[in-house]
């Protein structure tokens, strides 16, 4: 029997989300400074720079996450890798290098609470069955999903799409039935969400943070001529075809990846 206080009926903690199994809490200030970093902090805070962190209760389940995500965890909780061999672990290897997740992704199981690691970053809950075609993410943005979730790497659909687009050739995909968290450069709030039904949207860089993977991504000239493209100012447009949804960045970073490779997680 494990009783956990000061932690959710602490007033500097707010849970922000909560679906099924999953809270998303946030610190509402940062108490932990000096005199050095209190002004940066109390403006930080000001700007909605805050730390936050995923809490995920298991009842005789099981949670995968990223390599190095947990934090702390309390109660009957075993973990196991999903590499079966060296022979896998060298495969997982060579698809964790191309699409910036982590090789081996940590199972964990049994009855109690796992935290996983603060973050600046936004924390995202997405119900991967109700993506068509299963989810597709851009890179670095994994943290967590159910154990009922399998994860593969997908190529894109053809090689022009990465080189013209500025994206990476492979991408990491979800598939089946439960919840998945990610980190994200922007609130959920404010991700543009586009359903498409045998349509098709043109997105002049590389906003989209996720899609269905029932949608086809190609990289095509924005006007019918190369002349035309250049006269548009436009250049190329990545294109994504046919029926599900996408979840689009209201501003353009350079890449989504970048942004997270500088909110990176904080060790407390």
């Amino acid at each position: 029997m494990i009783s956990i206080k000061n932690l959710f009926e602490n007033d500097d903690v707010k849970i922000i989300e909560k679906r099924n199994n999953i809270s998303i809490i946030e610190y509402q200030r940062d108490v932990s400074v000096n005199k050095a970093t209190a002004v940066n902090e109390y403006f930080a805070s000001k700007m909605n720079v805050k730390r936050r962190q995923a809490l995920i209760e298991l009842n005789n389940s099981e949670f995968v996450t990223s390599a190095g995500a947990m934090q702390w965890l309390a109660g009957n909780i075993e973990s196991k890798t999903d590499v079966k061999g060296v022979g896998d672990f060298l495969g997982k290897a060579i698809k964790g290098s191309v699409t910036k997740e982590s090789a081996a992704k940590p199972k964990y199981y049994g009855t109690g609470l796992l935290a996983l690691e603060p973050t600046y970053s936004y924390i995202l809950i997405e119900d991967v069955g109700s993506w068509n075609g299963g989810m597709v993410l851009e890179d670095g943005m994994f943290l967590a999903c159910d154990g009922s979730v399998s994860n593969n790497v997908v190529m894109r659909s053809n090689l022009s799409s990465a080189v013209l687009g500025g994206e990476g050739l492979f991408n990491l995909k979800l598939n089946g039935q439960g919840l998945v968290i990610l980190e994200s450069p922007v609130p959920r709030d404010e991700l543009i969400e586009i359903e498409l039904n045998n349509d098709q949207v043109k997105i002049d860089g590389n906003m989209a943070v996720a899609w269905s993977g029932s949608l086809t991504f190609t990289v095509e000239r924005s006007t019918r001529s190369l002349v035309g493209s250049t006269v548009a100012g436009e250049g190329f447009v990545n294109v994504y075809r046919g029926t599900g949804k996408l979840l689009m960045a209201p501003v353009r970073p350079e890449t989504v990846s970048n942004i997270l490779n500088y909110q990176t997680r904080v060790k407390v």
